[in-house]
Protein backbone atom coordinates (compact mmCIF):
# COMPACT_ATOMS: atom_id res chain seq x y z
CA UNK A 1 0.00 0.00 0.00
CA UNK A 2 2.64 2.60 0.64
CA UNK A 3 4.41 1.82 -2.64
CA UNK A 4 1.26 2.02 -4.42
CA UNK A 5 0.87 5.16 -2.40
CA UNK A 6 4.36 6.79 -2.72
CA UNK A 7 3.96 5.52 -6.87
CA UNK A 8 0.73 7.46 -6.69
CA UNK A 9 2.18 10.75 -5.70
CA UNK A 10 4.98 10.25 -8.07
CA UNK A 11 2.43 10.02 -11.16
CA UNK A 12 1.00 13.14 -9.63
CA UNK A 13 4.20 15.29 -9.51
CA UNK A 14 5.29 14.35 -12.67
CA UNK A 15 2.06 15.12 -14.18
CA UNK A 16 2.19 18.82 -12.84
CA UNK A 17 5.22 19.54 -14.41
CA UNK A 18 5.08 19.34 -18.16
CA UNK A 19 1.45 19.24 -20.16
CA UNK A 20 3.74 17.44 -23.21
CA UNK A 21 5.90 15.05 -23.77
CA UNK A 22 8.51 13.37 -26.13
CA UNK A 23 5.52 11.67 -28.34
CA UNK A 24 4.19 14.53 -28.85
CA UNK A 25 5.23 16.89 -32.24
CA UNK A 26 5.44 19.80 -29.86
CA UNK A 27 9.12 20.55 -29.04
CA UNK A 28 9.83 21.38 -25.74
CA UNK A 29 11.92 24.42 -25.00
CA UNK A 30 13.98 25.31 -22.36
CA UNK A 31 17.12 27.71 -21.53
CA UNK A 32 19.34 25.71 -23.03
CA UNK A 33 18.05 24.66 -26.50
CA UNK A 34 15.39 27.82 -26.90
CA UNK A 35 18.63 29.96 -28.94
CA UNK A 36 19.55 26.89 -30.81
CA UNK A 37 16.38 25.56 -31.79
CA UNK A 38 14.23 28.90 -32.28
CA UNK A 39 16.52 32.05 -32.21
CA UNK A 40 19.18 30.32 -34.91
CA UNK A 41 16.74 28.64 -36.46
CA UNK A 42 15.22 29.51 -40.32
CA UNK A 43 11.68 28.02 -39.51
CA UNK A 44 9.04 29.52 -38.85
CA UNK A 45 8.38 28.94 -35.24
CA UNK A 46 5.11 29.12 -32.80
CA UNK A 47 5.74 28.80 -28.59
CA UNK A 48 3.18 28.76 -25.97
CA UNK A 49 4.89 29.99 -22.64
CA UNK A 50 2.60 27.63 -20.15
CA UNK A 51 2.13 26.86 -16.94
CA UNK A 52 1.53 23.21 -15.60
CA UNK A 53 -1.30 24.83 -13.03
CA UNK A 54 -2.85 26.98 -15.42
CA UNK A 55 -6.72 26.07 -16.07
CA UNK A 56 -6.72 27.91 -19.87
CA UNK A 57 -3.06 26.03 -20.67
CA UNK A 58 -4.64 22.65 -19.73
CA UNK A 59 -7.57 23.02 -22.35
CA UNK A 60 -4.96 24.28 -24.48
CA UNK A 61 -2.80 21.63 -24.98
CA UNK A 62 -4.72 19.28 -27.00
CA UNK A 63 -5.47 21.72 -29.39
CA UNK A 64 -1.91 23.00 -29.74
CA UNK A 65 -0.60 19.39 -29.97
CA UNK A 66 -3.32 18.59 -32.50
CA UNK A 67 -1.80 21.92 -34.73
CA UNK A 68 1.46 20.43 -33.89
CA UNK A 69 0.87 18.06 -35.95
CA UNK A 70 -0.98 19.22 -38.92
CA UNK A 71 2.18 21.57 -39.25
CA UNK A 72 4.54 19.17 -38.99
CA UNK A 73 7.51 19.69 -41.87
CA UNK A 74 6.01 23.28 -42.15
CA UNK A 75 6.01 25.47 -39.10
CA UNK A 76 7.47 24.26 -36.10
CA UNK A 77 5.39 24.44 -32.85
CA UNK A 78 6.76 24.55 -29.32
CA UNK A 79 6.14 25.24 -25.69
CA UNK A 80 8.23 26.29 -22.67
CA UNK A 81 7.28 25.63 -19.06
CA UNK A 82 7.24 29.14 -17.68
CA UNK A 83 7.19 28.29 -14.36
CA UNK A 84 9.88 26.06 -14.54
CA UNK A 85 12.60 28.09 -17.06
CA UNK A 86 11.31 31.69 -15.54
CA UNK A 87 13.98 32.89 -16.89
CA UNK A 88 12.60 32.61 -20.93
CA UNK A 89 9.20 34.16 -19.57
CA UNK A 90 10.86 36.98 -18.66
CA UNK A 91 13.03 37.74 -21.36
CA UNK A 92 10.36 37.71 -23.66
CA UNK A 93 7.83 39.51 -21.51
CA UNK A 94 5.74 37.06 -20.94
CA UNK A 95 2.82 38.41 -17.95
CA UNK A 96 0.43 35.15 -18.42
CA UNK A 97 -0.39 32.02 -19.37
CA UNK A 98 -0.96 30.80 -21.68
CA UNK A 99 0.89 32.91 -24.22
CA UNK A 100 1.80 32.45 -27.79
CA UNK A 101 4.34 34.25 -29.67
CA UNK A 102 5.34 33.65 -33.42
CA UNK A 103 9.25 33.81 -34.32
CA UNK A 104 9.74 34.35 -37.75
CA UNK A 105 13.33 33.10 -39.62
CA UNK A 106 16.16 35.90 -38.56
CA UNK A 107 13.71 37.64 -36.62
CA UNK A 108 14.43 37.94 -32.78
CA UNK A 109 11.66 39.91 -32.63
CA UNK A 110 8.70 37.54 -31.81
CA UNK A 111 4.99 38.72 -32.48
CA UNK A 112 2.47 38.32 -29.91
CA UNK A 113 -0.14 35.58 -31.52
CA UNK A 114 -3.79 37.19 -31.01
CA UNK A 115 -5.99 34.53 -32.15
CA UNK A 116 -8.02 31.77 -31.44
CA UNK A 117 -7.35 29.37 -29.24
CA UNK A 118 -8.32 26.01 -31.64
CA UNK A 119 -6.41 23.85 -33.30
CA UNK A 120 -7.75 25.52 -36.45
CA UNK A 121 -7.25 29.00 -35.47
CA UNK A 122 -3.88 28.52 -34.69
CA UNK A 123 -3.09 26.40 -37.97
CA UNK A 124 -4.17 29.31 -40.08
CA UNK A 125 -2.53 32.16 -37.94
CA UNK A 126 1.12 30.29 -38.45
CA UNK A 127 -0.19 29.79 -42.50
CA UNK A 128 -0.79 33.58 -42.62
CA UNK A 129 2.59 34.36 -40.80
CA UNK A 130 4.42 31.69 -43.48
CA UNK A 131 2.48 33.72 -46.35
CA UNK A 132 4.24 36.98 -44.45
CA UNK A 133 7.63 35.28 -44.35
CA UNK A 134 7.77 34.28 -47.89
CA UNK A 135 6.79 37.38 -49.29
CA UNK A 136 9.41 39.55 -47.30
CA UNK A 137 11.94 37.24 -48.62
CA UNK A 138 11.08 37.96 -52.31
CA UNK A 139 11.01 41.47 -51.38
CA UNK A 140 14.29 40.98 -49.96
CA UNK A 141 14.24 41.53 -46.30
CA UNK A 142 15.86 39.13 -43.79
CA UNK A 143 14.56 40.41 -40.59
CA UNK A 144 16.67 40.93 -37.46
CA UNK A 145 17.43 44.62 -36.52
CA UNK A 146 18.50 47.63 -38.05
CA UNK A 147 22.04 48.15 -36.41
CA UNK A 148 22.83 45.18 -39.14
CA UNK A 149 22.71 48.07 -41.72
CA UNK A 150 24.00 50.73 -39.57
CA UNK A 151 28.25 50.64 -40.58
CA UNK A 152 28.86 52.81 -37.43
CA UNK A 153 27.49 50.53 -34.84
CA UNK A 154 29.15 47.49 -34.59
CA UNK A 155 27.40 43.92 -34.86
CA UNK A 156 29.00 42.37 -31.90
CA UNK A 157 28.54 38.41 -31.49
CA UNK A 158 29.95 35.23 -29.74
CA UNK A 159 31.76 34.59 -32.46
CA UNK A 160 33.85 38.42 -32.69
CA UNK A 161 33.23 39.91 -29.12
CA UNK A 162 36.57 38.73 -27.85
CA UNK A 163 38.77 39.14 -30.83
CA UNK A 164 37.15 42.91 -32.03
CA UNK A 165 36.05 44.34 -28.24
CA UNK A 166 38.66 42.57 -25.72
CA UNK A 167 41.98 42.73 -27.86
CA UNK A 168 41.10 46.07 -29.86
CA UNK A 169 43.14 49.05 -28.27
CA UNK A 170 40.38 51.26 -28.44
CA UNK A 171 37.87 52.28 -26.16
CA UNK A 172 34.25 50.36 -26.32
CA UNK A 173 31.09 51.55 -25.27
CA UNK A 174 28.62 48.22 -25.79
CA UNK A 175 24.86 48.07 -25.64
CA UNK A 176 23.19 44.59 -24.79
CA UNK A 177 19.56 44.77 -26.45
CA UNK A 178 16.80 42.70 -26.79
CA UNK A 179 14.39 43.36 -29.97
CA UNK A 180 11.32 43.02 -28.01
CA UNK A 181 12.22 45.49 -25.33
CA UNK A 182 10.71 48.82 -25.94
CA UNK A 183 13.69 50.91 -23.84
CA UNK A 184 15.69 49.71 -26.67
CA UNK A 185 13.73 50.30 -29.68
CA UNK A 186 14.16 54.23 -28.37
CA UNK A 187 17.66 54.08 -27.43
CA UNK A 188 18.60 52.73 -31.28
CA UNK A 189 18.66 55.99 -33.52
CA UNK A 190 20.25 57.71 -30.39
CA UNK A 191 22.79 55.37 -30.12
CA UNK A 192 23.17 55.15 -34.48
CA UNK A 193 23.57 59.00 -34.60
CA UNK A 194 26.19 58.87 -31.71
CA UNK A 195 28.01 56.49 -33.30
CA UNK A 196 28.51 58.60 -36.54
CA UNK A 197 29.80 61.27 -34.43
CA UNK A 198 31.88 59.56 -32.18
CA UNK A 199 33.62 57.80 -35.06
CA UNK A 200 34.27 61.48 -36.46
CA UNK A 201 35.51 63.04 -33.69
CA UNK A 202 37.42 60.61 -31.73
CA UNK A 203 38.86 59.58 -35.77
CA UNK A 204 37.65 56.03 -34.50
CA UNK A 205 39.45 55.79 -31.37
CA UNK A 206 36.58 55.31 -29.44
CA UNK A 207 33.91 52.93 -31.11
CA UNK A 208 30.03 51.72 -30.50
CA UNK A 209 28.63 48.05 -30.59
CA UNK A 210 25.73 46.51 -30.56
CA UNK A 211 24.92 42.48 -28.80
CA UNK A 212 21.54 40.96 -29.17
CA UNK A 213 21.28 39.13 -25.98
CA UNK A 214 18.75 37.11 -26.74
CA UNK A 215 20.64 35.36 -29.58
CA UNK A 216 24.07 35.65 -28.11
CA UNK A 217 23.03 34.54 -24.56
CA UNK A 218 26.72 33.27 -23.58
CA UNK A 219 27.59 37.39 -23.68
CA UNK A 220 25.08 38.29 -21.54
CA UNK A 221 25.12 35.88 -18.96
CA UNK A 222 29.18 36.50 -19.11
CA UNK A 223 28.98 39.97 -18.08
CA UNK A 224 25.78 39.89 -16.05
CA UNK A 225 23.14 41.38 -17.85
CA UNK A 226 19.80 41.59 -16.04
CA UNK A 227 17.38 44.53 -18.03
CA UNK A 228 17.77 45.75 -21.29
CA UNK A 229 18.82 47.71 -22.83
CA UNK A 230 22.36 47.59 -20.81
CA UNK A 231 25.17 49.69 -21.77
CA UNK A 232 28.91 49.04 -20.92
CA UNK A 233 32.25 50.31 -21.21
CA UNK A 234 34.98 48.33 -22.44
CA UNK A 235 38.91 48.85 -22.22
CA UNK A 236 41.67 46.89 -22.92
CA UNK A 237 43.00 45.14 -20.17
CA UNK A 238 40.68 46.11 -17.69
CA UNK A 239 37.00 45.27 -16.14
CA UNK A 240 34.63 46.81 -17.80
CA UNK A 241 32.09 49.10 -16.30
CA UNK A 242 28.40 50.30 -16.32
CA UNK A 243 27.51 53.38 -18.36
CA UNK A 244 25.02 55.63 -15.92
CA UNK A 245 24.62 58.51 -18.52
CA UNK A 246 21.45 59.43 -20.64
CA UNK A 247 20.31 57.80 -23.10
CA UNK A 248 19.93 60.65 -25.52
CA UNK A 249 22.68 61.11 -28.74
CA UNK A 250 24.48 64.38 -26.49
CA UNK A 251 24.89 62.35 -23.33
CA UNK A 252 26.32 59.30 -25.45
CA UNK A 253 28.87 61.39 -27.37
CA UNK A 254 30.16 63.60 -23.92
CA UNK A 255 30.78 59.94 -22.26
CA UNK A 256 32.68 58.80 -25.68
CA UNK A 257 34.66 62.34 -25.47
CA UNK A 258 35.38 62.35 -22.23
CA UNK A 259 36.38 58.21 -22.43
CA UNK A 260 38.59 59.67 -25.63
CA UNK A 261 40.24 62.44 -23.86
CA UNK A 262 41.18 59.97 -20.84
CA UNK A 263 42.72 57.80 -23.35
CA UNK A 264 44.49 59.65 -25.52
CA UNK A 265 48.00 61.29 -25.57
CA UNK A 266 47.85 65.00 -25.75
CA UNK A 267 47.85 66.55 -29.10
CA UNK A 268 51.18 66.39 -31.02
CA UNK A 269 53.43 70.37 -30.75
CA UNK A 270 54.36 70.65 -34.66
CA UNK A 271 56.87 73.19 -35.66
CA UNK A 272 55.34 75.13 -38.78
CA UNK A 273 58.03 74.44 -41.14
CA UNK A 274 56.12 74.77 -44.27
CA UNK A 275 52.05 75.95 -45.59
CA UNK A 276 50.95 72.43 -45.13
CA UNK A 277 51.67 72.11 -41.49
CA UNK A 278 50.04 75.20 -40.69
CA UNK A 279 46.78 74.74 -43.46
CA UNK A 280 46.34 70.86 -41.88
CA UNK A 281 46.24 71.58 -38.22
CA UNK A 282 44.17 75.07 -38.22
CA UNK A 283 41.65 73.41 -41.12
CA UNK A 284 41.24 69.72 -39.11
CA UNK A 285 40.74 71.32 -35.92
CA UNK A 286 38.44 73.94 -34.29
CA UNK A 287 41.56 75.94 -32.92
CA UNK A 288 44.74 76.02 -33.54
CA UNK A 289 46.83 77.76 -30.62
CA UNK A 290 50.05 78.94 -32.09
CA UNK A 291 53.04 80.22 -30.03
CA UNK A 292 56.22 82.45 -31.62
CA UNK A 293 58.83 81.32 -30.01
CA UNK A 294 62.12 84.12 -29.32
CA UNK A 295 64.80 83.00 -32.02
CA UNK A 296 67.47 80.37 -30.35
CA UNK A 297 70.15 83.35 -30.17
CA UNK A 298 67.79 84.91 -27.38
CA UNK A 299 67.43 81.94 -25.26
CA UNK A 300 69.66 79.37 -26.53
CA UNK A 301 68.32 75.56 -26.08
CA UNK A 302 67.11 75.48 -22.97
CA UNK A 303 65.01 78.49 -22.52
CA UNK A 304 63.41 77.55 -25.76
CA UNK A 305 62.79 73.59 -24.41
CA UNK A 306 61.11 75.19 -21.22
CA UNK A 307 59.13 77.80 -23.38
CA UNK A 308 58.18 73.77 -25.46
CA UNK A 309 57.38 72.36 -22.11
CA UNK A 310 54.70 74.90 -20.82
CA UNK A 311 53.10 74.79 -24.35
CA UNK A 312 53.09 70.57 -23.48
CA UNK A 313 51.98 70.80 -20.22
CA UNK A 314 48.85 73.22 -21.51
CA UNK A 315 47.96 70.81 -24.52
CA UNK A 316 47.42 67.63 -22.16
CA UNK A 317 45.64 69.93 -19.73
CA UNK A 318 43.19 71.10 -22.78
CA UNK A 319 43.16 67.97 -24.74
CA UNK A 320 39.55 67.31 -24.52
CA UNK A 321 39.20 70.60 -26.65
CA UNK A 322 39.55 69.36 -30.17
CA UNK A 323 42.28 72.53 -30.69
CA UNK A 324 45.97 72.10 -32.92
CA UNK A 325 49.33 73.02 -31.26
CA UNK A 326 51.88 74.97 -33.23
CA UNK A 327 55.19 76.92 -32.76
CA UNK A 328 57.54 78.82 -34.64
CA UNK A 329 60.42 80.93 -34.16
CA UNK A 330 60.23 84.89 -34.28
CA UNK A 331 61.24 86.04 -37.27
CA UNK A 332 60.75 82.57 -39.24
CA UNK A 333 57.40 83.69 -40.63
CA UNK A 334 57.04 87.03 -40.85
CA UNK A 335 53.87 87.34 -43.02
CA UNK A 336 52.12 84.79 -40.15
CA UNK A 337 53.49 87.60 -36.87
CA UNK A 338 52.05 90.63 -39.74
CA UNK A 339 48.67 88.92 -40.08
CA UNK A 340 48.36 88.55 -36.12
CA UNK A 341 50.33 91.45 -34.79
CA UNK A 342 52.08 89.26 -32.76
CA UNK A 343 55.25 91.30 -33.44
CA UNK A 344 54.30 94.43 -31.23
CA UNK A 345 54.05 92.29 -28.15
CA UNK A 346 57.34 91.11 -27.88
CA UNK A 347 58.24 87.27 -27.99
CA UNK A 348 57.58 84.46 -27.02
CA UNK A 349 53.22 85.22 -28.11
CA UNK A 350 50.31 83.49 -28.50
CA UNK A 351 46.98 82.97 -30.64
CA UNK A 352 44.20 81.42 -31.25
CA UNK A 353 42.76 81.23 -34.55
CA UNK A 354 39.69 79.82 -36.17
CA UNK A 355 40.27 79.26 -39.62
CA UNK A 356 36.54 78.79 -40.92
CA UNK A 357 35.97 81.70 -39.59
CA UNK A 358 39.31 83.68 -40.04
CA UNK A 359 39.35 85.46 -36.71
CA UNK A 360 41.91 85.19 -34.06
CA UNK A 361 42.93 85.94 -30.14
CA UNK A 362 45.93 86.86 -28.55
CA UNK A 363 46.99 86.12 -25.22
CA UNK A 364 47.76 89.32 -23.11
CA UNK A 365 48.82 87.53 -20.79
CA UNK A 366 52.51 86.03 -19.69
CA UNK A 367 53.62 82.95 -21.22
CA UNK A 368 53.53 80.68 -18.12
CA UNK A 369 51.23 77.80 -17.26
CA UNK A 370 49.15 80.27 -15.18
CA UNK A 371 48.57 83.17 -17.89
CA UNK A 372 47.67 80.53 -20.64
CA UNK A 373 45.52 78.82 -18.66
CA UNK A 374 43.75 81.82 -18.18
CA UNK A 375 43.75 82.23 -22.01
CA UNK A 376 42.66 79.25 -22.95
CA UNK A 377 40.04 78.61 -20.36
CA UNK A 378 38.34 81.92 -21.14
CA UNK A 379 38.24 80.77 -24.90
CA UNK A 380 36.83 77.77 -23.15
CA UNK A 381 33.69 79.46 -21.82
CA UNK A 382 33.33 81.77 -24.54
CA UNK A 383 34.66 85.22 -23.20
CA UNK A 384 38.08 87.21 -25.29
CA UNK A 385 38.74 89.50 -27.65
CA UNK A 386 38.96 89.16 -31.22
CA UNK A 387 40.28 90.18 -34.23
CA UNK A 388 40.02 89.18 -38.14
CA UNK A 389 43.29 87.79 -39.54
CA UNK A 390 44.84 90.10 -41.41
CA UNK A 391 44.19 90.14 -45.33
CA UNK A 392 40.88 87.52 -44.55
CA UNK A 393 43.35 84.52 -45.30
CA UNK A 394 46.02 82.43 -43.49
CA UNK A 395 49.04 83.78 -44.59
CA UNK A 396 51.58 83.30 -47.09
CA UNK A 397 54.41 80.06 -45.03
CA UNK A 398 57.72 79.88 -45.69
CA UNK A 399 59.36 76.35 -45.89
CA UNK A 400 61.96 76.68 -42.94
CA UNK A 401 64.70 73.55 -41.98
CA UNK A 402 63.41 72.40 -38.37
CA UNK A 403 65.14 73.12 -34.91
CA UNK A 404 67.81 70.58 -34.11
CA UNK A 405 67.29 70.98 -30.33
CA UNK A 406 70.61 72.76 -30.44
CA UNK A 407 72.18 75.90 -29.24
CA UNK A 408 72.05 78.70 -31.91
CA UNK A 409 75.31 79.29 -33.57
CA UNK A 410 76.07 83.07 -34.70
CA UNK A 411 76.28 83.71 -38.36
CA UNK A 412 76.63 86.29 -41.41
CA UNK A 413 72.78 85.91 -41.27
CA UNK A 414 72.61 86.20 -37.95
CA UNK A 415 74.76 89.17 -37.49
CA UNK A 416 72.33 90.84 -40.37
CA UNK A 417 69.60 90.28 -38.18
CA UNK A 418 70.88 91.75 -35.09
CA UNK A 419 71.76 94.57 -37.03
CA UNK A 420 68.63 95.07 -38.12
CA UNK A 421 67.23 94.79 -34.33
CA UNK A 422 69.48 97.22 -33.46
CA UNK A 423 68.62 99.80 -36.28
CA UNK A 424 65.29 99.26 -35.25
CA UNK A 425 65.75 100.01 -31.52
CA UNK A 426 67.88 102.89 -32.06
CA UNK A 427 66.23 104.70 -35.59
CA UNK A 428 63.03 106.51 -35.68
CA UNK A 429 61.77 104.60 -38.67
CA UNK A 430 60.67 100.98 -37.32
CA UNK A 431 62.59 98.34 -40.14
CA UNK A 432 59.60 96.70 -39.78
CA UNK A 433 55.87 98.11 -40.25
CA UNK A 434 53.07 95.58 -39.52
CA UNK A 435 49.84 96.48 -40.48
CA UNK A 436 47.34 98.29 -38.83
CA UNK A 437 44.31 95.18 -37.71
CA UNK A 438 40.86 95.85 -37.34
CA UNK A 439 39.50 96.67 -34.21
CA UNK A 440 39.36 94.08 -31.67
CA UNK A 441 35.23 92.81 -30.51
CA UNK A 442 34.42 90.99 -27.24
CA UNK A 443 33.26 88.32 -29.01
CA UNK A 444 32.33 84.84 -27.89
CA UNK A 445 35.11 82.72 -28.06
CA UNK A 446 33.75 79.23 -27.19
CA UNK A 447 34.56 76.24 -29.29
CA UNK A 448 30.82 74.81 -27.90
CA UNK A 449 28.70 77.15 -30.60
CA UNK A 450 31.40 78.61 -32.86
CA UNK A 451 29.90 77.14 -36.73
CA UNK A 452 26.15 77.60 -34.93
CA UNK A 453 26.12 81.65 -34.74
CA UNK A 454 26.16 83.94 -37.40
CA UNK A 455 27.72 87.01 -35.41
CA UNK A 456 31.05 87.73 -36.07
CA UNK A 457 32.55 86.09 -33.68
CA UNK A 458 35.77 83.22 -33.33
Amino acid sequence: TVRLGVLACSLTVLSVHGLYSASDDVVELNPSNFNREVIQSDSLWLVEFYAPWCGHCKNLAPEWKKAATALKGIVKVGAVDADQHNSLGGQYGVRGFPSIKIFGANKHKPEDYQGGRSSQAIVDAALNALRSLVKDRLGGKTGGTDYGKQKDVVELTDDNFDRTVLDSDYVWMVEFFAPWCGHCKNLEPEWTAAATEVKEQTKGKVKLGAVDATVHQGLASRYGIRGFPTIKVFRKGEEPEDYQGGRTRSDIVARAMGLYSDNSPPPELQEILNEDVLKKTCEDYQLCIISVLPHILDTGASGRNSYLEVMRMMADKYKKKTWGWLWTEAGAQMDLESSLGIGGFGYPAMAAINARKMKFALLRGSFSETGIHEFLRELSVGRGSTATVGGGALPKINTVEPWDGKDGVVSIENSVRVHRCLSLLFSNTPFLAFPQLPMEDDIDLSDVDLDDLEKDEL
